[in-house]
């Protein structure tokens, strides 16, 4: 199937791993232009690489900003002043007892988690009204719905995403543009291969079974029973990002494998 992403630019915030990076690659394979962005640029620069000798017929490029500083936001605008397809990727989570989370993580997490999305599809969404067509994709989680008692500030950051994602879409009714959040499940990334590489060294287990007893114990509701892999959450996000999907906005769409216990 054609995508009709051909002479398409996009922007993937926090690809250089996991679920940015699947998606980059999604997008380069259906003839996008895109960027990427990480922290650092000698890693922004290796993936660049990679990616250009893996899609050698595609435009791929990089630019290095820490989303929670402005300064690293403007300066991105700056070199990248305008985009077809905006992707909300980047966010950062770890296991936080609440009583000890003080103000100072909050609003960290909240720069990078929240503010990265409002302030990029603030900027861009004035380029795609000009030309009547857009695509912004939040990345929420399904720790938005089902938030976890050891990741509260995580699981608020991604519950904000879909009133976001749901009140910008609305604000845009009658124009081409469409706005939409996605909610993955556990899923592979470089961040939770370590986690389970933790768990596994504390319990004498393997990784893989790791992962099995974190979704046993962690996510019980799962119905595949198992962390997705990167490509299988890219696959919706390339899709929502098309063309194909304009009758598609103002949604919540879950790729979860089921750990929402509900059918809407």
């Amino acid at each position: 199937m054609d995508l009709q992403l051909k002479n398409k630019t996009a922007l993937v915030t926090g690809s250089t791993d996991g679920i940015g990076l699947a998606t980059a690659k999604g997008l380069l394979k259906e003839g996008a232009k895109v960027y990427i962005n990480g922290r650092h640029q000698t890693k922004i620069d290796e993936v660049v690489a990679i990616l250009q000798n893996e899609f050698p017929q595609s435009e791929v490029h990089g630019i290095a900003a820490d989303f929670a500083k402005v300064e690293d936001v403007d300066e991105l605008l700056r070199q990248l002043p305008e985009v077809d397809i905006l992707i909300n990727n980047v966010g950062i989570y770890s296991s936080q007892p609440f009583e000890t989370t003080d103000d100072e993580a909050w609003f960290h997490d909240f720069e990078v988690n929240v503010m990265s999305g409002v302030r990029l599809s603030r900027f861009y969404v004035q380029k795609m009204k000009q030309k009547n067509w857009g695509r912004i994709v939040f990345l929420s989680s399904e720790s938005a719905i089902n938030i976890p008692d050891d990741m509260i500030l995580y699981g608020v950051t991604k519950t904000a995403y879909l009133a976001l994602s749901r009140g910008l879409a609305k604000y845009l009714r009658g124009t081409d543009i469409t706005v939409n959040a996605i909610l993955p499940g556990p899923t592979w990334s470089a961040g939770n291969h370590a986690g389970m590489q933790k768990l596994a060294a504390e319990r004498g287990i393997s990784e893989q079974e790791a992962s099995l007893e974190f979704i046993r114990e962690k996510r019980p509701s799962s119905i595949i029973e198992r962390f997705a892999e990167p490509e299988e959450v890219a696959s919706l996000i390339v899709y929502i990002s098309s063309p194909l999907s304009s009758a598609t906005t103002g949604a919540a769409l879950r790729v979860d494998g089921g750990v929402v216990n509900s059918a809407f």
